[in-house]
């Protein structure tokens, strides 16, 4: 399934023989370790120009009801221009289609511009998880000078 975003935008999952977009996924999480514990459980999505992939996302069934963005990524030069929110409401698309209830996504303490677009969506905080990054990432990760301590949960009602 694939749908144009504009003239030569296209968002559609990847099949299973294609590569996955490592250097996509790792704008969003530079632990390729732990993107790779939930890939195999996971649907991957990328926003395409032509053949070129400016932007992944990565889908997660946690139960029959709810389900999980693990990670979503635009790359730099694209950012700011529409690409994450189209993303986002092909996310919603989908996991309706699919009968979900409701939507999670999280991200870091630190991470302003993606807490500032997952409320603007309706997105609630639904749980803090304390330290997550200390203690779940060897090297520490800095986001507009400030640490990424937390992981900040959000859920949305779909």
């Amino acid at each position: 399934m694939s749908r144009p975003l504009a003239d030569d935008v296209v968002i559609r999952r990847i099949s299973d023989d294609e590569p996955i977009p490592f250097d996509l996924l790792l704008l969003a999480d530079p632990d390729k370790k732990m993107i790779q514990n939930y890939l195999s459980d996971s649907l991957v999505f990328v926003a395409e120009i032509e053949t070129q992939q400016i932007g992944v996302f990565v889908l997660y069934k946690i139960d029959d009801e709810k389900i999980e963005i693990k990670n979503i990524a635009v790359k730099t030069e694209y950012q700011k221009k529409g690409f994450g929110t189209a993303m986002l409401n092909y996310a919603f698309t989908y996991a309706k289609n699919k009968g979900f209830e409701k939507m999670i996504i999280s991200t870091a303490n630190s991470s302003i511009q993606q807490l500032k677009l997952y409320q603007r969506f309706g997105f609630e905080i639904t749980e803090i998880k304390k330290n997550f990054f200390i203690d779940n990432y060897s090297e520490p990760i800095y986001e507009n000078g400030t640490r990424a301590k937390d992981l900040i949960v959000h859920s949305l009602r779909l």
